[in-house]
């Protein structure tokens, strides 16, 4: 239940009586509201090692989400981070993508997860020859969606950039409710983040081995190992935590470190509903989440990607004081009721305009 995941129950809730398309399924391993959808899978659901290796299978997955059979739709929703928005529609139905980035694995950030040192030598071959390939399908299907609304603002301008269409912003939502304002603060600051190349863990973990300060990091992800073996006693690597062990967490951490430049980031916002700041990296949707002048500031930026910035930011963090309750008023500003209504109007919007009579 990542970030896309945590869209995805919002608009199932929107949507309860909606089928369900996704190319793979590990039952059991999303929220009830999600599990309880009529779900159906592609032809990858009976691949092998599908829920350990799933990512091998990135060149299949353009001809998965291909072979569903859409006809029976008036409206596709799809939610795309890697190939959803590829799906087709039949007759005249409409389709809306809530892009939260194009592929980014062959787009910005092809080198963080295929480039030396973060990929094998045959991993590496092999995607130099998938890679135009994806680019080429990527923007090709673009125009098989008629309407994009995305996350952020920053997205918006890589959809034009990639595919040349403009994208409308309806901001991803926080559960705002289910965190509790606290003005507790215990020994440690925290990570919530997938180990994966691009969120940049491993700049926490070389800046927090040389303050020696206390970091636990919730998550887990193909690097796990690597940064393990990096890591000093004083950084802990919880694993996978509840929704219940991940709002303890926030309610008892100093801050979030969040050192990775993400397309809009929900463990901000999560951190702030629980009334705690937010040291981050200044690029991306944290730009939009977070404030780091005026009265109800929320966090301290870093603005070079680097360990010595990190803990420079770390360093400014404990100089400043922070008020618990301005920071949770900023995070409801961006509400899963806030975020329902946004696109309940903006799909109501789009299906008068492409059904209204000729």
């Amino acid at each position: 239940m990542r970030g896309g995941e945590k869209v995805l129950e919002v608009v199932c809730e929107l949507f309860p009586q909606a089928t369900l398309f996704t190319l793979l399924h590990n039952q059991g391993a999303m929220s009830e509201t999600i599990e309880k959808m009529d779900i159906r899978t592609s032809f990858m659901q009976n691949f092998p090692f599908r829920k350990e290796k799933y990512r091998n299978y990135l060149p299949l997955m353009p001809r998965a989400i291909e072979s569903f059979d859409f006809s029976g739709f008036d409206l596709i929703l799809s939610l795309s981070h890697c190939v959803a928005k590829g799906a087709i529609p039949k007759n005249n139905a409409l389709h809306i993508c809530y892009c939260f980035t194009p592929m980014r694995y062959v787009w910005e950030l092809s080198d963080d997860y295929f480039g030396k040192g973060r990929a094998g030598l045959t991993t590496r071959m092999a995607m130099s020859l998938v890679a135009p390939y994806l680019r080429r399908w990527d923007v090709r299907t673009a125009g098989r969606v008629h309407y994009f609304v995305t996350s952020a603002h920053n997205v918006a301008a890589r959809i034009d950039r990639h595919y040349g269409r403009t994208a409308d912003v309806v901001h991803a939502p926080v559960d705002s409710n289910f965190f509790m304002l606290s003005k507790r603060s215990g020994d440690y600051y925290l990570m919530v983040s997938a180990l994966v190349p691009y969120k940049r863990v491993d700049l926490a973990v070389d800046a927090f081995n040389w303050n020696g300060q206390r970091l636990l990091i919730a998550g887990k992800g193909p690097e796990l190992e690597r940064l393990k073996k990096k890591a000093k006693p004083n950084i802990e690597f919880l694993g996978w935590q509840s929704d219940e062990s991940l709002r303890n967490l926030y309610a008892n951490c100093r801050a979030l470190i969040f050192p990775g430049e993400e397309d809009f980031g929900i463990t901000p916002l999560e951190a702030m509903a629980s009334g705690k700041p937010v040291i981050a990296f200044a690029k991306g949707g944290v730009l939009e989440t977070v404030v780091e002048k005026g009265n109800k500031v929320t966090g301290v930026f870093f603005r070079e990607q680097t360990a010595p910035a990190l803990l420079e930011a770390v360093q400014k963090f404990e100089k400043k004081r922070f008020n618990p309750s301005a920071i949770r008023e900023r995070a409801e500003k961006f509400s899963r009721e806030s975020f329902k209504r946004s696109l309940r109007v903006y799909i109501n919007e789009k299906v008068r305009q492409h059904f209204k009579p000729a």
